[in-house]
């Protein structure tokens, strides 16, 4: 079995790290709208949760592919699209990882390790 890159490792970091904050940045928005606006608020509730449910993706994502060996099998676009459309609601941090992680997705040492993979 091939030892996993660092880049990897430092991307898994990064993705916990970003899922944490979007879900208490999610968290705190929702709050703040809806107290701020007696409550009318909770009318934008479904957009609202959107940053929470990603840092919940992001947080399970992160934990499989940080697991020796990684349960993922292979890199996420779609997870890294969602975090760069993370700055829609002012997630600067999100849109940073989802830089990152396009970057080093298209590594090749990353590449060629999720190739080496056993696939089952």
């Amino acid at each position: 079995m091939e030892t996993k890159p660092g880049k990897i490792q430092t991307l898994s970091i990064l993705i916990l790290i970003s899922g944490i904050l979007n879900v208490i940045w999610g968290g705190g928005l929702f709050i703040a709208v809806v107290l701020g606006t007696f409550f009318v608020g909770l009318l934008c509730t479904p957009v609202l949760l959107l940053p929470m449910a990603l840092g919940v993706v992001e947080i399970i994502h992160g934990i499989n592919l940080i697991s020796d060996p990684p349960k993922v099998k292979e890199p996420s676009q779609a997870l890294a699209i969602f975090e760069i459309c993370g700055i829609l609601f002012g997630n600067l941090i999100s849109l940073v990882v989802g830089v990152i992680y396009l970057v080093f997705s298209n590594d090749v040492e990353v590449k060629s390790y999720f190739e080496n993979l056993p696939k089952e």
